[in-house]
Order: structure tokens, then sequence, then C-alpha cells
């Protein structure tokens, strides 16, 4: 993942992390809403159940009190008294209904039983079944009269709300009980809508035994309770226990399809949000990334160096300073580079000088000593030749460095001939003897038959040149082994010296020129041009190592 990012741009980078911050403030602040408004509707739902409740409540001690004030006016009437006295149902179904009818619903439940809960009558609201039956709360009110009671009562499987009054005659004993009137409303699904359309849309359940007694619920009892917010209270007998229950509910359908919406709102938001968003921050983006982008390409034209490279100063911002400062920096490096290329080709041409005067100074001398002795003594012709061929061979060796010099310059190779490998050497070993005559045995291990296509004379100053250094660099009674081999098609030939080696500090860049270290004369161009010289033709030269100093030369074969 870490390399994929690293991949992108830059541009792409500040999109792709704001979006995702977009993206995750927004969605903490969805949930954070969400859970918010999620709360807040199902505790005002709940309020709304408790308050459903209060209604309720209200409402059941209104109708309770009008049934208990209208039985206690009915009870302390003479003609209802004197009606009840007689005991007969017709009287007092005809003195008493004429009565009820004028201050009471007709849908309400009005029946006169005896003291012990016989029905004597019936007065609207109530089944013909009840005038055969005999009440049991009127008895089980019985301890609390004279005072009135009331409560729900459970009658053939329908459930009642009722106010029980007795009424009282006075006699010489005092006051007598007479008759006792009972009052109430029958719970059915009408009373259940009544409430719901009095509360606003709660819905009401009013179960006994677990059966369904009126519901405004098509199921009755609802089947997810979890859609709902619900409230219970217990519905209590006359004689104070419970007999059955309402269920009070709130649907949070309405709630939870506001919370979809407002959901569905905030993913609208969000999604104007993040275009929005992203397409300023890809603006600005542009903005910052297009400088960057155009020093990032400066720099890399740097790199490559061209120090002519410009970029845009617009701006004041830090970017137009940035690419101000950069300029700054191109033109410095610019003129900083061509004063070093300037300084560099005087110090090249001056410490190849000094080489060139240091490699020609032995040969000049052999000429110039042969020359002079040639001219200020007489000497026998043995002599004379003998002086003639050092002359002769110090000229040559100057024509060779010369040579090499040029084919430095040139860049490319002379015609190569084909030469026997271990000769080659031998010439070499006899070209360096006197520079490094001090006692040191030089072991030559490189089988006659090898011949290779060379460049005679340069390969012949490689190795010259590599024998020069090992002499410089063994001391007396050391030994020189040069041996060669022939190994995967090439022919590898090592140059080892019983010397202290070379320096830790130079065998990094022993093959960059200038580069010396203990020689008595010389600046270092030896071995950098001995490497170009093997590479021109095709092989390689490189350091191993060992006690003293090894240095290996691989050249290809080619047989005729």
């Amino acid at each position: 993942m870490n390399s994929v990012f690293s991949r992108m741009s830059l541009l792409w980078k500040i999109l792709l992390s704001t979006s995702v911050a977009l993206t995750t403030l927004f969605a903490v602040t969805l949930a954070i809403v969400q859970r918010h408004v999620v709360r807040t509707t199902y505790r005002t739902l709940q309020e709304e159940v408790n308050r459903s409740f209060q209604v309720y409540d209200s409402l059941w001690k209104a109708q309770a009190e009008k049934l208990a004030a209208i039985g206690l006016v009915l009870s302390r009437m003479s003609d209802v008294r004197s009606a009840f006295s007689t005991r007969d149902q017709a009287t007092i179904r005809d003195t008493a209904g004429e009565l009820w009818s004028t201050v009471s619903d007709q849908k309400a439940l009005f029946l006169v039983s005896d003291p012990e809960g016989n029905v004597i009558a019936s007065l609207g609201g109530a089944p013909g079944s009840f005038l055969k039956e005999n009440l049991p709360v009127v008895s089980a009110s019985a301890p609390r009269f004279p005072q009135q009671t009331s409560g729900f009562m459970l009658k053939e499987g329908r459930l009642y709300q009722i106010v029980i009054t007795p009424v009282y005659v006075d006699s010489v004993r005092g006051e007598t009980l007479l008759n006792v009137l009972v009052a109430g409303y029958l719970v059915d699904p009408a009373v259940a809508w009544w409430f719901k359309e009095a509360t606003g849309g709660s819905e009401f359940v009013f179960l006994s035994n677990r059966a369904v007694i009126a519901s405004t619920l098509p199921e009755g009892v609802p089947a997810h309770q979890q859609d709902y917010a619900s409230v219970s209270r217990p519905l209590v007998s006359v004689e104070g226990s419970p007999i059955g229950e309402l269920r009070i509910y709130r649907s949070l359908t309405a709630a939870r399809q506001n919370v979809a919406a407002l959901r569905r709102d905030v993913y609208l938001i969000w999604l104007v949000a993040v275009a929005v968003g992203l397409a300023l921050t890809w603006w600005l983006a542009r903005k910052i990334v297009e400088p960057v982008k155009e020093l990032d390409n400066a720099a890399a034209q740097i790199a490559r160096e061209n120090y002519e490279v410009r970029v845009r100063e617009d701006g004041r911002d830090e970017l137009g300073r940035l690419g101000r400062t950069f300029n700054t920096m191109c033109a410095a490096l610019q003129s900083a580079r061509a004063n070093l290329i300037r300084q560099e080709r005087i110090s090249t041409i001056s410490r190849l000088s000094t080489s060139i005067i240091h490699d020609l100074r032995n040969p000049l001398a052999a000429i110039y000593g042969g020359a002079e002795m040639l001219i200020d003594l007489e000497l026998p012709p043995v002599k004379v030749k003998r002086l003639a061929t050092n002359i002769y061979k110090a000229s040559g060796r100057i024509q060779e460095l010369l040579a090499d010099l040029a084919s430095i310059t040139r860049g490319r190779m002379q015609p190569a001939e084909l030469c026997k490998v271990r000769e080659v050497i031998e010439a070499a070993c006899e070209a360096a003897a006197p520079a490094g005559n001090q006692g040191v045995d030089i072991l030559l291990d490189v089988p006659q038959h090898l011949e290779l296509p060379l460049e005679r004379a340069r390969m012949e100053r490689v190795f010259s040149n590599l024998i020069s250094n090992a002499l410089e660099a063994t001391p007396a009674g050391g030994k020189i082994r040069i041996a060669g081999k022939e190994t995967d098609g090439s022919l590898v030939v090592a140059v080892e010296d019983t010397g202290p080696g070379i320096p830790p500090e130079i065998r990094a860049r022993l093959f960059e020129p200038f580069i010396t270290s203990g020689k008595k004369d010389g600046l270092g161009l030896g071995l950098a041009l001995s490497r170009q010289t093997v590479l021109d033709h095709g092989g390689d030269m490189w350091m191993e190592p060992a006690a003293g100093a090894r240095l290996v030369i691989r050249l290809p074969l080619k047989k005729s």
C-alpha cells in the first residue's frame, strides 16, 4: 500500500487525502447526528406515549367522576329512593330510567342491585344476562360503603369501567342500605379509537388474561415490539387487584422515515461537498503542483548537467520566492561550473605536462648521455654501436609515448597485429628493467603459444608500466611474478609483487587519473591509461587482494 501511495503524483495524493478526510468527517458527523436524532426521536416518542397515558388517565377519571356524580345525584333523590324501596323492577326502571336518560349517555351501563349483588333492574348499555347473575363486585365493595368505589370489571369476556354507589334510606335504626347503583362504560374498540383520537395518534390495546379486549391495531398486539415506543399500565378492579393491562404504543415508522430522509440529505450534502471540495482541491493543488513539477523537471535537467534551465518566477508567495531562488542557484551553478571547468582544464594541462615530462625524461637522458659520450670520447666500434643502439631504443621509446598520447586524444585504436603475449611481456620487462634494477627477480610464467591481435606498442607500454610500478614498490631481494593462463575463452595475466601492497586509501580510485601514492616521480596517469588500453582491446583490468600488489588483466582470445 505504501509503495502504491509513494508512486502516486503529488496531485493525486492531495486529492486522495482530501476525499478521505471529507468522507471521514461526514461519516463521523452522520453517525453523531443520526445517533442524536434517533435518541431525541425515541425520547420524544416515549414522552408522547407517557403524555398519552396521562391524557387517557385524565379522560378515565373524568368519566368515572361523571358516573360517580350521576350515581350520587340519583341515590339522593327522594323519588329514586321511594321507587327502590318498592323493590319492583318496573317501578325502579320507570323512575330511575327517566332520570338516567336525562343526565347520562344512553351507551353507559346502569344497573340496580340489592346489597348482596343481585341485579334488580338494568337501564341501558347492559345485556339481558346481567339480570340473571349476581355481581360479586357489589359485595366486594361493601366494606367501603357508604363511600363510592370505582375500577374495572371483567364480565363474560367483556371489560367495563364501573362506579358503585350505595343508596341508603332513613329508618328507626338509622340509615339502612337499600340498593346499590352500578354505572359504567364498556371498553370496546370504539372507546380505544376515541382515546387514539384524543391523544393524537397513539395506539391503545386493552388486554385481560393475555387476550385482547379492544385495540386500535389490526393485529392487536404488535409482533415487532421494536417498531414501537410503548408504556404499560395495569387495569385495577374495585378490589384493588389487577385484572388486565393497558398498553399504549407510538409507532417508530415515521421517526425512522425521518432518520432515513435525514441520512439521504446528509449523503446528498456529502456528495456535493466532496465534489466541490475535490474541485477546489484540484484547482488549488494544480496551482501548487505545477510550479513544483516545473522545479522537478528543472532539477532533472540540472542532474543531466543542463545548467541553462530556468523556471517561472511569477507570484509573491513561497513558490514564487522558491522559483527565484532556484534560478539564482542555477546561475550560480553555471558560473561555478564554468570556473571549475576552466580551472580543471588548466590543472589537467599542468598535470599532463608534468607527467609527459616525467615519462620523457629517461629516454631523453639516455639519448643525451649517449650522444655526449659519442662526441666527447673516442670509443671503440663495439661501444659506439651499443650507444647507438641505446639512442635508437630511447628515440623509439619517445615515439611510442607520443603515439600513446595521440591515440588517447584521437579516442580510437590503431590496426592490431597478431602477437605472442610472452614476447610482448618480455619486451616490456627489458624496457622496465633499467628503471628498477635493485636485485628484484622477475618470474615469467606465460605459455609460449598464446597469440592475440594487439596494438603491440600500447600493450607493451601497459605491461611495462605495471612492471615498473612493481619494481619501484618491491624492496631488494623481492620477487615479481607474471603468470598467464587461458580461462573461459579469455587470457588472464596477473602481475603480483612482494611489496607492501596498494594503500587502502587509494584502492577504490586506483584507476582514476592522477592517483598516486609513494612514487618518487609521476602523477598517476600510468594505470589510468593502461586500463583504458585494455578496455580498448575488449578486456578489463582490476586489482585483487594479495600479500603485495596484484593486478589482473583479462583479454579476449581471438585465434586465427
